[in-house]
């Protein structure tokens, strides 16, 4: 088309989404570019139709344009505004950006979760009822922590011109002493004894490298991090009158 804005760089953002490391791969690209260069992204993921804008008017770029691509892709036309000096603001951001989450009880023993514009529906604590309306919240623990190992693998196997054919991650965990969430008397510590599953990888790398890549994504994982040690819990209550 010629309208299309001439890009000065191109990122293939793939499958990524700007919550998990589309974002970064635009900042690394968009460093090095002069006040007023273009960037070319590329995604597949529909997500980033409304969230790469709302990123672009808080950090101060402009969205050009978009148009559609090859293999269900859509190309995002971002013309940088701001000096490196922005781009150290938006590190520093993330450094004291905190996550949150609302959570309300709806009925019996469900509630509801809402982050940011998504929500979900979570069933009690632990149950071993296959019939459950929804998941449980150890069970979204366990997701969590499979998502952050299996999409952080993902991306830094996307940095590095690794393809991935494939990826699973398969997790299991069994409380210390479940009977202690019930009350039960003499119970123990119902908190989680250990975590322990497998990866499945089909990549187009040596072991080695694939093996490097997973150590260093555990290393770096958030939720993996967090569970590896202790955590401070503080939260208080506030009875209505």
């Amino acid at each position: 088309m010629s309208d299309t804005p001439r890009a000065d760089a191109v990122v293939e953002g793939g499958d990524l989404d700007c919550g998990s490391g589309l974002l970064l791969l635009i900042r690394e690209a968009m460093s090095p570019l002069p006040a007023g260069g273009v960037l070319e992204v590329r995604s597949r993921e529909i997500s980033v139709r409304e969230d790469l804008p709302a990123w672009c008017r808080m950090v101060g770029h402009a969205m050009l344009a978009s148009e559609a691509g090859e293999n269900a892709s859509t190309s995002y036309f971002v013309r940088k505004q701001a000096a490196d000096a922005q781009f150290a603001a938006d590190l520093a951001k993330a450094r004291d950006f905190a996550w949150t989450t609302r959570v309300r009880w709806t009925a019996g023993l469900q509630a509801k979760a809402y982050v940011r514009n998504h929500a979900f529906a979570i069933g009690q604590p632990a149950s071993f009822d296959t019939a459950d309306a929804a998941p449980g919240s150890v069970e979204y623990l366990l997701s969590a922590l499979a998502g952050c190992l299996a999409v952080g693998f993902a991306w830094r196997a996307s940095q590095r011109g690794i393809a991935l054919r494939n990826l699973e991650v398969s997790l299991r965990a069994k409380s210390e002493d479940i009977l202690g969430f019930l009350g039960v008397e003499g119970s123990g510590d119902p908190g989680i004894a250990r975590v322990e599953g497998t990866a499945f990888v089909d990549a187009d790398a040596d072991e080695t490298a694939v093996r490097a890549l997973w150590d260093e994504t555990v290393a770096r994982s958030p939720v993996a991090r967090t569970l590896a040690r202790r955590v401070d819990v503080a939260v208080r209550m506030k009875v209505s009158r």
